[in-house]
């Protein structure tokens, strides 16, 4: 196999930004999309020049000619879109949030490896030069021991109210949506906390508008995460340790970010590689070399932290009194 054949799952905003950096990955071709509306695929295939266009999900996960399925439904579809697309035996790179909890993830990653078959979290940002050399410092030892994380994300969003974002049907709050940035960066960096503190403003729908989490460790390090969409956050990351201080300038999530490292009185810019395009080509770029080796799972977002992620987001939701039908 010399190259992967990818399918979209969805027409929407990150399904166009995906699609448009899949032309930057090497041994890879867009060669169809699957949408609830013929129409609406066949108006993406215009636009990216895909040869194939299909109207249900299913007609999609059961063509032959493609490789790997990239899923860019909204939130509440990622489960049940990704054991269609396994069923099938299609690979898949499933949009964030993974699952809407950890026993959904679990059936998926379950299913994955009773099929034998690849399947990423799709963690963009994880796989940002800037966010790698991050992880390279704080892991060896360049900031010292961390005590203090600090991670914003928040945007107001101009939404209706039977918007994806505000439907506690579809997975929606800004913990879900964008939360789960500021909660990943915490686990990479300090892992999963001893205790978690968590307070919302809830929406009549009982999703939460703003959420702001604290993470409490045994060692006395804490990380303090704020996601709203209901207001314009610095959206950035602070890294505070007994050697150092590491910022990820906003916004911290994309391939914009800057590593402002402070030490000793000395402020410097890390210089990290900068490439064309939005920054989705790096995780399209992992997933197509792990097919094309042969892998089954990432060594960049294994299950195990997968599941952790989930876990944890099922904790805070728990303490935050947020809940999805048919839970």
């Amino acid at each position: 196999m010399d190259k992967i054949r990818w399918g979209i799952l969805g027409t929407g905003t990150i399904a166009h930004k995906f699609a448009s950096d899949l032309k930057r990955v090497e041994n890879a071709e867009l060669v169809a999309v699957g949408s609830r509306s013929l129409q609406s695929a066949e108006v993406f295939c215009g636009k990216f020049d895909i040869p194939l266009s299909f109207g249900s999900y299913g007609e999609l996960a059961a063509c032959d000619r493609i490789d790997i399925v990239y899923i860019a439904t909204p939130n509440n579809l990622h489960h049940p879109n990704t054991l269609l697309c396994l069923n099938h035996g299609k690979a898949v790179l499933c949009e964030k949030p993974f699952a809407l909890n950890a026993k959904q993830a679990s059936e998926m990653i379950g299913l994955a490896r009773r099929k034998n078959v690849f399947l990423l979290d799709a963690l963009w940002t994880k796989f940002l030069p800037h966010y790698q050399k991050m992880i390279e410092m704080v892991k060896g030892g360049e900031l010292g021991a961390i005590k203090i994380v600090r991670a914003n994300f928040g945007f107001q969003a101009d939404a209706e109210p039977d918007s994806r974002l505000l439907n506690p049907g579809m997975g929606g709050g800004s913990l879900m949506d964008i939360g789960i940035y500021n909660v990943f960066t915490a686990l990479d960096i300090l892992r999963d906390p001893n205790e978690i503190s968590v307070s919302i403003n809830a929406t009549e729908k009982g999703i939460d508008e703003q959420c702001a989490v604290v993470f409490k460790y045994n060692n006395g390090s804490m990380a303090s995460l704020f996601s709203s969409i209901s207001a314009n956050l610095e959206t950035e990351v602070e890294i505070c340790g007994t050697l150092g201080r590491l910022k990820l300038t906003a916004p911290f999530y994309d391939s914009t970010s800057v590593l402002e490292h402070e030490a000793d009185g000395k402020k410097t810019v890390i210089q990290t590689e900068k490439e064309e395009g939005l920054g989705y080509q790096y995780e399209a770029r992992h997933a197509t070399g792990c097919l094309l080796e042969g892998s089954t799972e990432s060594t960049v977002v294994p299950y195990a932290y997968s599941i952790l992620l989930m876990q944890t987001l099922d904790r805070i939701r728990k303490l935050a009194g947020i809940v999805f039908p048919n839970e």
